[in-house]
């Protein structure tokens, strides 16, 4: 289980609470004790966390801690490479030239 305090990052899916279908990242700010529950659940206030990080909402939602899971890792972006086109393909590389380079030029005054 994962301790629930301030600045917690979680992960809340439909096995926390049956209205999350689709899971979303939860950023806690405080159990709320003063409201009454059933055993085993609880009320959560805190802000629903994008996929960039930053707060998007400010929800209280109620579920049931045992079944927080911690966020999952980011996905390393890996660099984008565009294909070359195979009209360029063969002229991308460069090669050296077998012509002699061009006489030096000197001027007199």
């Amino acid at each position: 289980m994962i301790a629930l305090r301030a600045g917690v990052l979680v992960q809340v899916t439909r096995k926390a609470s049956p209205q999350f279908v689709k899971p979303i990242l939860f950023r806690l700010i405080r159990v709320r004790t003063e409201w009454i529950t059933y055993d085993g659940w609880a009320w959560l206030d805190g802000y629903q966390i994008n996929a960039k990080g930053d707060a998007v909402a400010r929800r209280s939602i109620y579920v049931q801690p045992a079944e927080l899971l911690p966020p999952e890792p980011a996905p390393q972006a890996t660099p984008t490479r565009r294909p070359v086109p195979a009209s360029r393909a063969a002229t991308s590389r460069r090669v050296p030239s077998t012509r002699p380079p061009p006489p030096a030029v000197t001027r007199s005054r």
